[in-house]
């Protein structure tokens, strides 16, 4: 009993990056406007693909969920990484705090590189039979593929967090980290951790081996069937979809498996820690780059999409302006006469449903509507 409230009374501190305080805030302004680049990035991404019907497909559906793992596995890090970045790491976690940034960050990157797999499938089918694909990919399987992806690793997590939190602490607290990693923590232990590596193994074969091998061989398929197409422009199309998701596998699955793939003994805590950074700040930071730049389709709906919120942002400010100040001669006029352009342009709708204006006209009827 009192092993245990010795172990529920730790705290642990991080290690910063360096003694010098500059080179802290250095490296702080620079996790900073990765975290807010990948929270806006994803963001984007996720409520383009809600916004445009367009985009309603398997293949986006896929890409919308792991845009919204994203922006919550980056959350469950960076917050408390930069507090510790300019306090020098004096600021502490609990030992319940700690086992919970453990859980959510298990939990959310095993169903991350999951999900990757679950889009290599997608892919594969979509190129190597496309007559059936709408067949195969139906939206209930992609409902179910999705939440099978964010069960395992629920249950993934559930298990080696209370594995490892079921061992006894003492000592030093000194996280050679920035967040409560499952190597350092384990270091950290006094009793055996033979069972909690044996279980992270097992899950980094689940997460990573299992998924990456599936993902290889599907491109080994879709690179045959690529190669098939007859018209240039085809091949091109092809080639350009699947490239970004394997630039985004190889930064994902390759810095993980340098971590979780190799024996607890030869970790290096320093190597782990900069490494860490690759799949916690980077790459949550690229995935919306690589996606956009490389997606014609998505570029093209980022732009409409924006195109279209400007327009209705104007719309709104100048509807409010006149609304508020058409007690005067001038301004009632003006304010009749936008009423009569904003009606004429509702009117236009059933005839030009698909472009920017005719969007833009249709959400202000609403808005005016609610009014």
């Amino acid at each position: 009993m009192g092993d245990e409230n010795q172990t529920a009374e730790i705290q642990f501190h991080f290690y910063p990056f360096s003694p010098i305080l500059e080179v802290q805030i250095f490296i702080f302004v620079i996790f900073l406007l990765l975290y807010i680049g990948s929270l806006v990035g994803n963001a984007t991404i996720f409520l383009t693909v809600w916004a445009e019907h367009s985009l309603h497909t398997p293949m986006y559906f896929f890409l919308a969920n792991l845009a919204f793992l994203e922006i919550f596995y980056s959350s469950t890090v960076a917050p408390l990484a930069l507090v510790n970045l300019l306090t020098m790491g004096r600021i502490p976690i609990s030992f319940t705090g700690c086992g919970t940034q453990m859980f959510f960050f298990i939990f959310l990157g095993s169903a991350d590189c999951i999900l990757l797999g679950i889009m290599a499938y997608d892919r594969f089918v979509a190129i190597r039979d496309p007559l059936r694909y709408t067949l195969i990919m139906r939206w209930q399987l992609c409902a179910q593929l999705s939440a099978g992806a964010l069960v395992l690793g629920f249950i993934q997590a559930l298990q080696l967090t209370v594995l490892i939190f079921h061992l006894p602490f003492c000592g030093h607290s000194i996280i050679t980290h920035f967040y409560c990693d499952v190597l350092p923590i384990l270091r950290l232990a006094c009793g055996d951790t033979q069972t909690p590596e044996a279980m992270l193994f097992i899950i980094s074969v689940i997460s990573l081996t299992i998924p990456f091998s599936l993902i290889s061989i599907s491109y080994i398929f879709i690179v045959a069937a690529i190669l098939k197409i007859r018209s240039a422009e085809g091949r091109h199309k092809a080639f350009s979809t699947c490239s970004s998701h394997v630039t985004v596998v190889l930064l994902q699955y390759g810095c993980c498996s340098l971590i979780y793939l190799r024996p607890s003994s030869s970790y290096n805590p320093e190597m782990g820690r900069v490494v860490s950074v690759v799949y916690t700040f980077v790459t949550p930071f690229l995935n919306p780059l690589i996606y956009s730049m490389r997606n014609k389709e998505l570029k093209d709906a980022l732009n409409k999409v924006s195109v279209s919120w400007l327009l209705i942002q104007y719309h709104k400010s100048v509807y409010i302006f006149l609304h508020q100040y058409h007690s005067t001669c001038i301004t009632n006029i003006l304010y009749h006469l936008y009423n009569s352009w904003i009606n004429l342009s509702i009117q236009k709708i059933t005839t030009i449903k698909r472009s920017v204006m005719g969007e833009g006209a249709q959400m202000l009827s609403w808005y005016i509507s609610t009014k």
